[in-house]
């Protein structure tokens, strides 16, 4: 699976692309995991993929409250992709890698390499940790609360305060969940 991204990524399908056999960007993409800033934990395996992919430092900067958003040329220095091309270029270059691939046959076609760097089965177990964890941070307190703000700053009073009900609310419904993550 190649992945050819020609602008903004953000969230699921930055993470997503990580986990293709390649990714190709345009000069005009940007890759944003806002995760922190949301409220919410990583996920798509990218607490640690990301690591495999480009260093525990600048895995950091990208899931961390710094929120580090790389272009594509930065990504493909950071190793989070594996080659920036200029936007007109972007879908000849992924076309042209899938059939050097297909020239190839072998075991790129009949298995996933996850760009050389982990295996599915761990990478399952991680998706699976993943998913429960932002699974409760969906009913956080913090989640609840950035949501009603940046509601409120759009100008949404009513799901605003939604939000804030269910933050006051909490005590009482959160006795009938039991987290996932433990």
């Amino acid at each position: 699976m190649i992945a050819a991204v020609n602008g903004p990524a953000i969230g699921a399908s930055v993470t997503t692309a990580t986990l293709s056999d390649a990714i190709i960007a345009a000069d005009s993409a940007s890759f944003n995991t806002p995760f922190t800033r949301l409220g919410v934990t990583p996920e798509g395996c990218s607490s640690v993929h990301f690591e495999f992919l480009m260093g525990k430092e600048t895995a950091e900067r990208m899931l961390g409250a710094e929120n580090y958003i790389p272009t594509g040329a930065e990504a493909a220095e950071i190793g989070l992709v594996d080659q920036c091309v200029p936007l007109s270029e972007l879908l000849p270059t992924a076309h042209k890698l899938a059939e050097k691939w297909i020239s190839e046959g072998g075991e790129r076609l009949t298995k996933r390499s996850h760009r050389g760097r982990d295996d599915t089965a761990h990478l399952i177990a991680v998706n699976e940790q993943e998913s429960k964890d932002l699974a409760d941070a969906f009913l956080s307190v913090k989640f609840l609360d950035v949501q009603a703000t940046f509601l409120a700053e759009k100008g949404k009073t009513v799901p605003s305060m939604v939000f804030k009900a269910l933050i006051a609310t909490r005590p009482i419904w959160s006795n009938f969940y039991t987290p996932y993550a433990k």
